[in-house]
C-alpha cells in the first residue's frame, strides 16, 4: 500500500480542521484491514473478539507507544463485507461499520445494538493535534480515566493528561500526577471502553463547552486507540488489563498498615515509632524513610549524622516485625565527586538538550540532572545502584517526584529522551517517565533480591503502571472533602486497571482534627493500600497522637484489617489474574442503576466483593446510604435490609457504615500485630444467607517469595448455593500446605440448628460475636457512652481442616 505524501500533508494550512477524507484505497489483512485517503492512512487490527485497534496517521509510518500494551493480536475469525459505501467488519463480539466517504466508525454489539459511533467530523487534525469526535448516546455516562478528580460520572467536564506535581491540590483540580487515558461509556444499550494509546498531552472532553459531541485529542502523534466491548463493565476492565497487564502478586506485608512522615529522623525516632506500635498493640508492618534519611537529599546516600548505622537500625526494626521502605527521587545532584552523577555523565544516561548538554532542573538537592529511564541502559544502571539500599536491609521502594517534578514546574519541551532508541522530546516522554522509573525500581528490587517479591510505590505513571507499582494519590489535604475525594480517586484508579492504590490517611498537607483522623483510619482499613502520612512542621499524626478515643478507634480498625487479611490477600490474587479492582466502584456491578451516580452515593464502593462501604464525613452522626440490588446485612449487627432503596444509617465515629451482600462468603484470621507474626491457626469463614449464592476463592502462599509461580500455593473454592442450602469446599489446588489447621464457620441469617456433612449430623453452637472491640468509656457521663454492637447467639461450626471435597448441607 502506498502511503499518503508527507510533504503534501504538512504543506496544507495547519490552522484549520482537516478531516480524514474519503478512503481511496483499502485492503484486508490477516488481522483486519488497512487503507488510505488523500491525506492520511489507517490500520484496523482485531486483537480479540471484543477488542479492535484503530490507527490513523498523516505520516508515512505509524507511531506507537512501546510501553503500555504488552499483548499481540489473537488470530480472530472475522468477516469483512463492502456494501453501499460502507465496510462492515464482524467478530463474535463486535460489529463495526466504516463509512468509506469519511472514515467515520460505528460499533454495534453482536445483536446489532449501537454501542458507539463517530460524529460526522470523525477523525481529524488541526496542525499536529489529532482528535476523534464521538456522538453521545441517550443518557450516556462516562467513567474512568484513572487519577482524576470530580464526580464518578465524568459528563460535562474535560480532563487533561499531563503528569503534574501538584502539592495540596483541590478536590476538583486537574491534571494530577498520573495519566491513564482509558474511559468507559455506559448507556441503555450497554457499555464500551476506549484506551487512547498516545503518550503526548491528551484531552478528554465529555461535554464541557459543547453539546454536540465528546472527543479525545492529543497535541501530537497518531490517533491510536483500542475500542473494547464486552457484556459487562467488569469484563471491559479485564480486557483493558489483558492489553496493558495486571499487577504482580505483592508481598503480604505490603497489605498491612504502613506509617510514613516527612520525615522520621534520626534513627532513634524511627525505632521509637516502631516500638510504640508494638507497645500499644497496634498492628503495623511498614515504616518509611522520607528524604531526610539522605545526605543533602541525594539519592543512594544516608545522612551519616542522622543515620550513622542504617543497617543496624533496620535490623532492629525487622526484629519487631517491620519492613522499611525508602524514598527514591529521580533528581541527581550535579555535584563533582558525587558518584551517581559522575557515572550518569560518563555512561550517557542523563536527559539532555538537543545539542548534547545535560539538562538540569532544581529539586530538593539543588540543581539536578535526571536519569533517562526510557533507555534500557539507564534502567539497568539504576537497578544496580539500588544495591546501596538492599545491602542495608531495605525492603521496598517509594518513587516520588517522578512526573518529573522540578521547581518552577515548567520543564522545557525540547529536552530529549532515548525512548527505546526512537528519540523523543519531553512532550512525548513526560507522561511515561514516572512509569519507567517505577519499572526501574521494580527491576532493581528483583535484581538485588531475586527470591523476594518487589514492592514499589509510585506517584506518577501511565497506562500499564499496575505491572510495576502500587500507586497513591499524592499530596492530599487534611479535610473532610479530601477524604471523600481520595475514595473517588482510588475507585477511579480501580476502574482503570490500577488495583493496588490508596491515599494518605489523615491527609498530608495540614492537620487532621481528631474526628477526621479517626474516620479516615476506619475508611482506610477498607482500601487496597493502607498508609498514614503527614508533613514536616505539623503536629504528630500517628494513630496514638490524637488522644485515647481516636487511638482505640484506630486500633479497632487496624485489627479488623489484619483479621481480614485472608480475604484481602485472596482478592489480590484474583485481581492479579482478572485485573478487577479490590475497591470496586458500584458502576462495575450496577452500571445501569442511576442512583449510584448521584453525588450523595457516588463514593460508595464494594471492597473485596463482599463489603459495601459507605464513606461518610466525621462530622455526621447519621447518613443516607443507597443499597443497590440484592439484600444487605449491616456488618456489625446483622440487621438485614432489602436492596434498591435508600436507608438512614447511624454513623457514630466508631462505626463506619459497612454492609455485607447477602449470599457472600469471606474469611478472617485471629488478631496479629504484623504479617510476620503467627495467627492461631483457625480460619474463620463467614457465610451470609441470601437468595443468591456466591463463590469465594481462598488463596494462600508463603507471602513473600516467588515459589508460588511454580505451584507452591493453595487455592480453594468455597461455594455457597442458596437454592440447595449447601456450602461446598472444593478440593485444594497447589502444593502449599495451608497455614490453617482448623475451620470455624459462622452462619449469618440462617435458622438451622443442625447441619450435615455426608451422613454425619452436627449441632451448631452459638456465641456472641463482635467485629470491633468495645471502646473504653473515658468519660463517666452516660451521654458520652459509645455505641457497641455485638451479634447475639451467632451459630457456628468448628471442624478440623479437611483437604478433601466436603459439603455442609441443611442451611436454611
Amino acid at each position: 500500500m502506498n502511503s499518503p505524501s508527507s510533504a503534501s500533508n504538512l504543506s496544507r494550512n495547519s490552522a484549520r480542521h482537516r478531516g480524514f477524507g474519503k478512503i481511496t484505497q483499502w485492503q484486508q489483512t490477516a488481522f483486519g484491514l488497512e487503507g488510505k485517503s488523500d491525506i492520511a492512512q489507517f490500520r484496523i487490527t482485531i486483537y480479540q473478539d471484543g477488542i479492535i485497534r484503530i490507527q490513523a496517521s498523516r505520516y508515512d509510518s505509524f507511531e506507537s507507544n512501546p510501553y503500555s500494551v504488552i499483548t499481540s493480536p489473537d488470530q480472530v475469525k472475522f468477516s469483512l463485507i463492502e456494501k453501499d459505501d460502507y465496510l462492515h467488519l464482524s467478530t463474535a463480539g463486535i460489529m463495526m461499520s466504516l463509512d468509506l466517504n469519511s472514515f467515520s466508525l460505528s460499533y454495534f454489539d453482536s445483536k446489532g445494538n449501537l454501542i458507539n459511533t463517530d460524529d460526522s467530523l470523525g477523525i481529524s487534525w488541526i496542525g499536529s493535534e489529532v482528535t476523534s469526535y464521538k456522538q453521545v448516546q441517550k443518557d450516556e455516562k462516562f467513567i474512568g480515566l484513572g487519577e482524576k478528580t470530580g464526580n464518578l460520572n465524568r459528563s460535562g467536564r474535560a480532563y487533561t493528561n499531563w503528569n503534574t506535581d501538584y502539592f495540596a491540590y483541590g478536590i476538583g483540580d486537574d491534571p494530577l500526577y498520573m495519566s491513564i487515558p482509558f474511559y468507559m461509556g455506559i448507556h441503555d444499550n450497554g457499555a464500551y471502553g476506549i484506551f487512547f494509546d498516545n503518550t503526548h498531552k491528551t484531552v478528554f472532553n465529555f461535554g464541557a463547552s459543547t453539546n454536540r459531541f465528546v472527543y479525545f485529542s492529543a497535541e501530537d502523534g497518531d490517533l491510536d486507540y483500542y475500542f473494547i466491548h464486552q457484556p459487562t463493565v467488569g469484563e471491559i476492565i479485564s480486557s483493558y488489563t489483558w492489553l496493558t497487564g495486571r499487577m504482580q502478586m505483592p508481598p503480604k506485608w505490603a497489605l498491612g498498615f504502613q506509617q510514613c512522615r516527612y520525615s522520621y529522623y534520626p534513627d532513634s525516632e524511627v525505632y521509637t515509632v516502631g516500638q510504640t506500635f508494638r507497645d500499644k498493640k497496634m498492628p503495623a508492618d511498614v515504616i518509611y524513610l522520607d528524604i531526610h534519611h539522605m545526605e543533602g537529599y541525594k539519592v543512594f546516600t544516608f545522612d551519616g549524622e542522622k543515620f550513622p548505622d542504617p543497617k543496624s537500625m533496620i535490623s532492629r526494626l525487622k526484629e519487631k516485625g517491620f519492613k522499611v521502605v525508602v524514598i527514591m527521587d529521580p533528581g541527581i545532584k550535579t555535584q563533582k565527586g558525587y558518584l551517581p552523577f559522575e557515572e550518569g555523565l560518563e555512561k550517557d544516561l542523563l536527559v539532555k538538550y538537543p545539542d548534547g548538554q545535560t539538562y538540569e532542573g532544581q529539586v530538593w538537592p539543588g540543581w539536578c540532572a535526571f536519569p533517562d529511564f526510557t533507555k534500557e541502559e539507564t534502567r539497568r544502571w539504576w537497578a544496580e545502584k539500588m544495591a546501596f539500599y538492599t545491602e542495608a536491609g531495605v525492603d521496598g521502594f517509594w518513587t516520588d517526584m517522578n512526573e518529573p517534578a522540578s521547581w518552577g514546574q515548567f520543564t522545557p519541551n525540547l529536552i530529549e529522551f532515548d525512548y527505546e532508541g526512537e528519540k523523543a522530546s519531553h512532550r512525548k516522554a513526560r507522561n511515561i517517565y514516572g512509569m519507567q522509573m517505577a519499572r526501574s525500581a521494580q527491576e532493581g528490587a528483583a535484581l538485588q533480591n531475586p527470591n523476594k517479591r518487589p514492592f514499589v510505590l509510585t506517584r506518577s505513571g501511565f497506562s500499564g503502571i499496575q505491572r510495576y507499582a502500587a500507586a497513591w494519590t499524592g499530596d492530599n489535604v487534611a479535610s473532610e472533602d479530601h477524604m471523600l475525594a481520595g475514595i473517588r480517586l482510588v475507585n477511579s484508579l480501580g476502574l482503570s486497571g490500577v488495583s493496588f492504590s490508596g491515599y494518605d490517611v489523615g491527609g498530608f498537607a495540614g492537620e487532621a482534627s481528631k474526628s477526621l483522623f479517626a474516620r479516615w483510619m476506619s475508611i482506610g482499613a477498607f482500601s487496597p493500600f493502607y498508609r498514614a502520612h503527614s508533613m514536616i512542621n505539623s503536629n504528630d499524626a500517628e494513630p496514638w497522637a490524637f488522644g485515647e478515643e481516636v487511638e482505640e478507634i484506630s486500633r479497632n480498625y487496624m485489627k479488623l484489617r489484619y483479621r481480614l487479611l485472608p480475604t484481602i490477600y485472596s482478592k489480590f490474587y484474583s485481581s492479579s489474574n482478572s485485573g478487577l479492582p479490590l475497591s470496586e466502584s458500584l458502576a462495575v456491578q450496577f452500571s445501569q442503576d442511576q442512583n449510584i451516580y448521584h453525588t450523595a452515593f457516588q463514593n460508595q464502593y464494594l471492597f473485596c466483593d463482599s463489603f459495601l462501604i459507605a464513606p461518610v464525613e466525621s462530622t455526621k452522626e447519621i447518613t443516607k446510604v443507597y443499597l443497590p440490588e440484592g439484600e444487605w446485612y449491616y456488618l456489625f449487627s446483622d440487621q438485614k435490609h432489602s436492596g434498591k432503596q435508600t436507608i438512614y444509617q447511624d454513623c457514630p465515629l466508631n462505626y463506619l457504615p459497612v454492609y455485607v451482600k447477602a449470599g457472600q462468603v469471606f474469611a478472617l484470621q485471629s488478631d496479629v500485630e504484623s504479617t510476620e507474626y503467627a495467627h492461631d491457626g483457625v480460619l474463620r469463614i463467614h457465610v451470609y444467607k441470601g437468595k443468591t449464592g456466591s463463590e469465594y476463592l481462598h488463596y494462600e502462599d508463603a507471602g513473600e517469595g516467588m515459589e508460588y509461580r511454580s505451584g507452591e500455593f493453595l487455592k480453594r473454592i468455597i461455594c455457597y448455593d442458596s437454592s440447595s442450602g449447601t456450602l461446598k469446599f472444593e478440593k485444594p489446588e497447589g502444593s502449599y500446605p495451608s497455614d490453617f489447621r482448623k475451620l470455624k464457620i459462622y452462619f449469618h441469617g440462617f435458622s438451622s440448628n443442625t447441619v450435615k456433612i455426608g451422613t454425619e449430623e452436627f449441632h451448631l453452637m452459638t456465641e456472641d460475636f463482635a467485629f470491633l472491640g468495645k471502646l473504653t468509656e473515658f468519660d463517666p457521663l452516660p451521654e458520652q457512652d459509645h455505641p457497641y454492637f455485638k451479634i447475639k447467639n451467632l451459630p457456628f461450626l468448628e471442624l478440623n481442616l479437611l483437604n478433601e471435597v466436603f459439603e455442609i448441607e441443611g442451611l436454611n
